[in-house]
């Protein structure tokens, strides 16, 4: 009855009253100072004040439910999507709201009530996965600035893949310590992609020179992610590499010169279809023949397979030692092998072989030259 006669003088009562009632009833409900029979009738007071118009009421009415456990999780859902600031109460306050409830929510509302989620103390991987698909720039920095947000290697992947091209999201996603590497990978070639694209950067160098920059940056890139990343990972960045049109056989050349043989094994096994362990095993002691027919099974054509394997067999012994006794790169020995007997191999392999171990002279003078400066200093 007293319930009853509370939701007739709602109808007349002004708006501050009814704010003060909603949160005493509010308080009341949360305190469980209202028996069983009532409590009931205390639910559908609350839910008729859903509907009241001033917002002042609803804030009211969260603000005593808000830290309630037992609070009734429609109430606290429909006071979730209300207006922003009320919104704000429920869902940064209450325990009520299950994950597949916090996923509707996010799917249904705006960005700020998305931005709300990604700010809770805590963010499950479901709901982390859900703001990852369909959040915009504002709610992704707000939920990857969020140490309590636990995003799955997936969810990073995701937005890696929808956001990467953009710098905040970017920078924060590259400081993560639990980026996949083929995510990393994916980035790295935004970035490129970004500098080919500066207007600027065209007009200094040329549109030509900064494509192939870039590419050779990515490449580069691509090999240095690979050699820090667990075993377990390269499969996936292989896979990344080859649907974005980067396993490319200067890539894998690059891979073998410069000794990221876990690399290369990995891409071969992923293009040939062959066991891992069959592989590692032509790799490691197979003599030319079986060398190039794997290489060959992994779509290397027969005027490339030749340079690879030699390249195959340099990896297993070594390139051996110049006349002044230094050891001798793989690209240069290559290289020279090539020289010797030009018509073994194409044209474009050979020039990307001499590339390959010119490069590495280069590298060595900047070493050298940088060394040099230091000691001098």
């Amino acid at each position: 009855m007293i319930i009853q006669a509370f939701l007739r003088w709602v109808e007349t009562a002004r708006t501050s009253d009814r704010a003060r009632a909603a949160n005493a009833l509010g308080r009341a409900y949360a305190q469980a100072e209202i028996n069983g029979i009532d409590r009931r009738a205390a639910e559908m007071a609350m839910t008729f004040l859903l509907d009241d118009p001033s917002p002042k009421v609803r804030h009211s009415l969260v603000d005593a439910l808000a830290d309630c456990p037992t609070a009734p999780r429609a109430i606290i859902k429909a006071l979730a999507e209300d207006q922003p600031e009320i919104a704000y109460v429920a869902i940064s306050r209450s325990t009520v709201l299950a994950d597949e409830d916090l996923v509707d929510i996010a799917a249904r509302g705006t960005a700020e009530t998305r931005a709300l989620i990604a700010a809770r103390s805590t963010v499950s991987r479901s709901v982390a996965a859900a703001i990852a698909e369909i959040g915009d720039e504002e709610e992704v920095l707000i939920l990857l600035e969020n140490p309590g947000a636990r995003l799955t290697q997936r969810s990073l992947r995701r937005l890696a893949g929808r956001l990467g091209h953009v710098a905040a999201v970017r920078d924060q996603l590259l400081s993560r310590g639990d980026l996949p590497s083929d995510a990393r990978q994916a980035l790295a070639e935004k970035v490129g992609a970004a500098l080919a694209a500066c207007g600027l950067v065209q007009a200094s160098i040329g549109h030509g020179r900064v494509q192939r920059v870039a590419r050779e940056a990515c490449d580069a890139a691509a090999l240095a992610l690979a050699a820090a990343a667990p075993q377990e990972e390269l499969p996936e960045m292989i896979g990344h590499l080859r649907e974005a049109g980067r396993l490319t056989p200067f890539l894998l050349l690059s891979a073998l010169c410069s000794g990221r043989t876990e690399f290369f094994s990995a891409a071969i096994v992923d293009l040939s279809g062959v066991p891992e362990r069959r592989v590692r095993s032509i790799l490691s002691g197979g003599r030319i023949h079986s060398i190039r027919a794997l290489l060959e099974s992994a779509g290397l054509g027969r005027e490339v397979s030749k340079a690879f394997a030699e390249a195959v067999l340099l990896c297993q012994g070594g390139a051996g030692a110049g006349a002044d006794g230094a050891p001798v790169s793989i690209a240069a020995e290559l290289s020279y092998r090539i020289r010797r007997k030009p018509s073994d191999v194409s044209h474009a392999i050979a020039e990307l072989v001499e590339r390959l171990a010119f490069d590495e002279q280069r590298q060595i003078a900047r070493d050298y030259a940088l060394l040099a400066s230091r000691q001098a200093a």
